[in-house]
């Protein structure tokens, strides 16, 4: 599949901050021009829909993480908004015109989830490479160093590891130093150290004013990054917000604690939604904690250990997902 470059030039580092943090701070930024666009489109793959009527845009200079489950249709709109597909109806929009002109392809990089590149070629070769397709591209080093690569310059492809893959893929999409930037799970097989790196550049990158869609499903990676969300879910658009907004629409808290009730006898106590094992303690979903915690108490005097936390983004995910599916189902 091909792959096309993009990149950024970093300035002084910005300090990077936890989620709890970033979640504290979020505000909206201020609309930009729109940069990307799918209006009205629909698309098949033979008698499966893909794509059903979706309206769905990213604005210049904010990073917008598309969310959603296997099969949802985020491939099939990172595609279309690439030029690599065709939509069956409506119409796919890069810079205001058609994702596959040669024009806007020059503007556009890309780390695809599934990207081929020849094993025999050392590192620095490859972004020398894809570096000489771009009028204007990034220095070698700095793309080195914004991947961490310096130390693999000059190994070869085959040689890397998995994750070390990835580092130079990335690599790749920002080389040609792109406007719009599309990152397809790029933190797949990164430890822990590496995504946080990677985290920082892809910051550095909006700060420069350019614009990300972002594909991810490390949800911890969404919360972190992104202005903006959008879930995906049988080929619709099912929310858009703010990561904080987005959490809002559940509403929902999250009680850990070791009990001897049983899971049968949990789910009998009003309020409660999912719950499932954690270790030796259990982990109860449920819209309103405070009467199931009298609940719990007054069934089980030996609890303890007793947490309750606001839901997260996975569990708004999940909510989401699951609320959509059953929709789904009762209107056929």
């Amino acid at each position: 599949m091909m792959q096309w470059s993009g990149a950024f030039k970093s300035p002084g580092a910005r300090k990077l901050m936890s989620v709890a943090e970033a979640v504290a701070i979020e505000q909206p930024k201020p609309g930009g021009a729109m940069v990307a666009a799918l209006e009205a489109v629909n698309k098949s793959y033979g008698k499966v829909p893909a794509l059903c009527g979706v309206n769905f845009s990213v604005r210049g200079g904010e990073l917008v993480a598309l969310l959603g489950p296997n099969g949802a249709g985020k491939t099939t709109a990172v595609k279309l908004l690439l030029g690599l597909l065709r939509p069956d109806a409506g119409k796919a929009r890069v810079f205001g015109g058609d994702p596959a002109d040669p024009g806007n392809r020059m503007r556009t990089g890309a780390m695809l989830q599934v990207g081929r590149v020849p094993e025999t070629l050392r590192v620095r070769e490859h972004i020398e490479l894809f570096s000489s397709y771009y009028p204007c591209p990034l220095p070698l080093e700095q793309v080195l160093a914004a991947a961490g690569l310096e130390k693999l310059r000059d190994r070869k492809f085959g040689d890397l590891s998995g994750g070390q893959r990835q580092r130079v893929l990335f690599a790749l999409a920002i080389c040609g130093d792109p406007d719009l930037l599309f990152l397809d799970e790029p933190t797949v097989g990164l430890d822990v150290e590496a995504r946080r790196m990677l985290w920082d550049e892809i910051r550095r990158l909006v700060d420069r004013g350019k614009t990300v869609l972002l594909t991810t499903h490390y949800l911890e990676e969404a919360d972190a990054l992104a202005d903006r969300i959008a879930v995906i879910n049988r080929g619709q658009i099912i929310a858009e917000g703010t990561p904080a907004e987005i959490k809002a629409q559940t509403c929902g808290k999250r009680i850990r604690c070791i009990t001897s009730l049983s899971v049968a006898e949990l789910h009998r106590i009003p309020g409660v939604g999912d719950v499932k094992a954690d270790r030796e303690a259990v982990e109860i979903h449920v819209r309103d904690a405070e009467p199931v915690v009298r609940a719990l108490l007054a069934q089980d005097t030996s609890l303890c250990d007793l947490e309750v936390t606001s839901a997260g983004l996975e569990e708004a995910f999940l909510a989401l997902t699951q609320d959509n599916g059953d929709a789904m189902r009762g209107r056929n």
